[in-house]
């Protein structure tokens, strides 16, 4: 992504409705694993990692489940992470994670594996550097039919369907525990949009991640809060994002090919 991009990131994401959702369904997400892995393991504080931890906003509120690390292959993004007083940063690809074998009893990849042009040895290395019964956390864009101007300004390389994620999480070695859609009832106006997108291909390219009104922005946060809470308990069958909880079982080895 460019510095603009960047920039626009860095100054919506504490705020913004889709981004504020996202985060607090991974959050959520994290309690739960945190509160069963405190029954299996003790106290002992767990180790995450961020991969791809853009410009710091999810970063910034690890702390309380443990000790947590972000990586990014763009200085600008770890600059901005640094703007936000984090130090625990790391310049990395993701196809090549800096970090030994079963290092991490969490790995985060937010909105990541659609911008890696070989996502399978990306998703190799967080299945590698998480230690057995550990898990990742990932989201990613939901279906090819959605592609438009924004997906190009993000630099993404593909959309997904849950069965892609399954199969790639399951070659690298991780097992889905939780496989679902969310953003779903903003679906038939997501496809609108990038329908009229693609057919003005003359218009800026910019992703549209942009401002909106406190009060709508308050509304869509309240209703993806509450979807986001039932995605947690069901599969949500269609959605603009895929989100997958992935566990490395037991016993596996730390470096899967």
């Amino acid at each position: 992504m460019n510095r603009d991009e960047y920039a626009q990131m860095y100054r919506l994401e504490d705020t913004h409705w889709w981004f504020v959702a996202r985060r607090n369904l991974v959050l959520a997400a994290l309690e739960r694993l945190g509160r069963r892995a405190h029954r299996e393991r003790g106290a002992a504080p767990p180790r995450l990692l961020d991969v791809g931890c853009g410009t710091g906003g999810t970063l910034e509120r690890l702390g309380p489940f443990g000790c947590a690390v972000g990586l990014d292959l763009e200085p600008l993004a770890l600059q901005f992470c640094r703007e936000r007083g984090h130090a625990a940063l790391v310049r990395g690809s993701a196809t090549a994670l800096p970090f030994a074998d079963r290092s991490f009893d969490v790995v985060l990849a937010l909105d990541v594996l659609e911008h890696i042009p070989d996502h399978e040895a990306a998703a190799r290395e967080i299945a590698r550097v998480l230690r057995p019964g550990g898990h990742a956390l990932i989201t990613v864009p939901a279906y090819r039919s959605l592609w438009s101007r924004h997906d190009v300004a993000l630099m993404h390389q593909r959309r997904y369907r849950a069965g892609e994620v399954r199969r790639l999480l399951s070659r690298s070695g991780l097992r889905p525990d939780l496989l679902t859609y969310t953003v779903s009832a903003f679906l038939p106006i997501v496809w609108v949009v990038r329908t009229v997108q693609r057919l003005r291909p003359h218009g800026p390219t910019r992703a549209d991640t942009l401002p909106t009104a406190p009060v709508l922005n308050r509304i869509l946060r309240t209703y993806l809060e509450a979807e986001g809470r039932v995605a947690l308990r069901t599969r949500l069958p269609f959605g603009v994002t895929v989100f997958a909880i992935a566990r490395k079982p037991a016993g596996a080895e730390g470096s899967l090919a």
